[in-house]
């Protein structure tokens, strides 16, 4: 008897009639199917040939195997157990035997009276056969041997699983030793790392302490330089001299931050009367003539090119407006106050903010958290080109959960694996193992590739925002967004901090925002291009400190 508890075969049957519980139900259900046909095949020969000719003992032949394909095929549908089941197919064959047997010596050596008793003994013996396989057997036989021998053999198979876990943990055994003194060792490094660690930390705590930023500008030659100024607006250090180029700017610059901190001091002695003199010229008598130091000038007040005009507007509310001397209004209150002693000291609050306020710089790429339309802050990944390479795919309650968000992103990009669920041949980018977020590029409903990051929690926390044109291009993007995010910079806003952003018009504009959310000024007009707000950025942060203000 089969005792498969799932049958390999029987889809139609199972379909048509019901659930089998063994292969031989459903191969005794077609045996009799099949031997129903072999009867009617052979009723239809017999009405179709001569007496006596090898077509109408084809007849008989087919009428003859009838009997035992339907009496084979209703027994062993029953759960017999298996010696019926083999007797049943041994008597099949047998009478198979016998109609073969008839068919070599039909008609010539058929006797039409009595026929050939040993064909028709070989033939009765089959279907005595199979009867007996469906009655007498399943009296006989002992299901309890049966079920032992079966248990036996599943023993025998189990004790041999048993012997091959066993090897395999003895192996495994020996891999997690080896593991421990892997392990032993890269603890070593890593407390050798902490160390390093600190020290690092040590140095970007006191980096983030300062209070003063550097600006990138052009000089009146038209050529770039860089300053240091503190938020006071003073001018604490420049380039001295100009670059050919914005990028060799930025090179001097990034060059200073790496070298300035570690960087000793030397002095420099020089004969009393050099000193004397140096000193009648630019600064007072050292106190020790023994010891004397070069006198170094103070750093001189930031001087302005623009003013602001203070003015009530046809509503009577009064604003201000910052003016360069060229005539162009460089920025504006944006926004009406109750008085004029109101809008005197919002100028007097940007005086103070203004020249410490940072702004987003991207180099060659950065996070940018705003405000959509919708109120709701969001953030994205933007290239210097001005492209956008990812955004968080929806909108945050407030600022720190985006800045979160984003802080996720920076983290779990750079180790990220690439997956194409849509696509089970298609071969992504592995991961180091340490990143918490997958890469899943797919094929939207448009025919466009799109890729999204998502966390181990089935979070989405980064999308491409639009689709591309190919696989192989949002593939790019992927690298592209891991390479970049992890070191991409983000605006941290101080007291205030510039926002530069896109309007509905699709121009850019800048508004400086105090930490407490109100505006302190904005741009008043749209540019062209997100490099001109940022220049006028950098003319504002130079120029407002040091304005006069007049009343128009």
């Amino acid at each position: 008897m089969a005792t498969n508890d799932e049958p390999g075969g029987g889809g139609l049957y199972r379909r048509r009639i019901g659930t089998p519980t063994t292969d031989d139900e459903v191969n005794g259900y077609w045996l009799f199917g099949f031997g129903v046909l072999l009867g009617l095949a052979g009723v239809a020969v017999f009405l179709l040939t001569e007496s006596a000719t090898v077509a109408r003992g084809v007849g008989y032949a087919l009428a003859a195997l009838a009997p035992p394909f339907v009496m084979l095929g209703a027994v062993i549908r029953f759960p017999l157990r298996r010696t019926g089941t083999y007797l049943g197919y041994l008597g099949t064959a047998v009478s198979v035997l016998g109609v073969v047997w008839f068919v070599n010596v039909f008609p010539d050596g058929w006797l039409t009276a009595s026929g050939d008793p040993a064909v028709i003994t070989v033939y009765g013996v089959g279907l005595l056969l199979i009867g007996l396989a469906g009655t007498v057997v399943p009296l006989l036989s002992d299901p309890v041997y049966e079920d032992y021998e079966r248990m036996r053999d599943e023993a025998a198979a189990a004790t041999a699983a048993t012997e091959e876990t066993t090897g395999e943990l003895a192996a495994t055994r020996e891999e997690l030793a080896a593991t421990r003194e892997d392990l032993s060792e890269t603890e070593a490094d890593l407390e050798a790392t902490r160390d390093e660690l600190t020290a690092a930390e040590a140095v970007v705590a006191s980096l983030r302490e300062s209070k003063a930023r550097f600006e990138l500008f052009e000089d009146a030659s038209g050529k770039p330089r860089w300053r240091l100024r503190h938020r006071n607006g003073n001018v604490i250090a420049t380039a001295g001299q100009g670059y050919s180029s914005r990028g060799k700017a930025q090179q001097g610059l990034h060059s200073v931050r790496r070298n300035a901190l570690g960087a000793g001091l030397l002095r420099i002695e020089t004969p009393v009367e050099e000193a004397e003199a140096v000193a009648d010229d630019d600064g007072p008598e050292p106190t020790d003539a023994t010891e004397p130091d070069v006198a170094i000038p103070a750093a001189d007040a930031a001087e302005s090119d623009a003013t602001f005009e203070l003015y009530a507007d046809a509503a009577d509310e009064w604003r201000f407006r910052l003016r360069h001397d060229n005539g162009e209004i460089v920025g504006d209150s944006g926004e009406g106050y109750a008085s004029k002693s109101n809008a005197k000291r919002a100028i007097s609050k940007l005086r103070d903010h203004v020249a410490g306020a940072d702004y987003l710089r991207i180099d060659p790429a950065a996070f940018e958290v705003f405000r959509d339309a919708a109120g709701e802050y969001r953030w994205r990944l933007v290239h210097e080109n001005g492209n956008v390479l990812a955004d968080g795919g929806e909108g945050y309650a407030s600022r720190q959960k985006a800045q979160q968000g984003l802080d996720s992103v920076r983290s779990n990009a750079a180790g990220a694996g690439l997956t194409f669920p849509d696509d089970e041949e298609a071969e992504g980018r592995a991961g180091d193992g340490e990143s918490k977020a997958t890469f899943e590029a797919y094929e939207d409903r448009g025919g466009k590739w799109r890729w999204r990051l998502v966390h181990d929690n089935g979070n989405i926390i980064a999308d491409s925002g639009g689709g591309y044109a190919s696989k192989s291009n949002a593939t790019d993007a992927v690298e592209r967004v891991a390479g970049y995010a992890p070191d991409a910079g983000a605006l941290a806003a101080g007291d205030a901090a510039f926002e530069i952003y896109e309007d509905a018009a699709e121009e850019w504009r800048w508004r400086l925002r105090h930490r407490n959310g109100n505006v302190l000024a904005d741009s008043g007009e749209g540019y062209a291009s997100r490099s001109n707000a940022v220049e006028a950025v950098t003319s504002v942060k130079a120029d407002a400190p040091g304005a006069e203000t007049v009343e128009q």
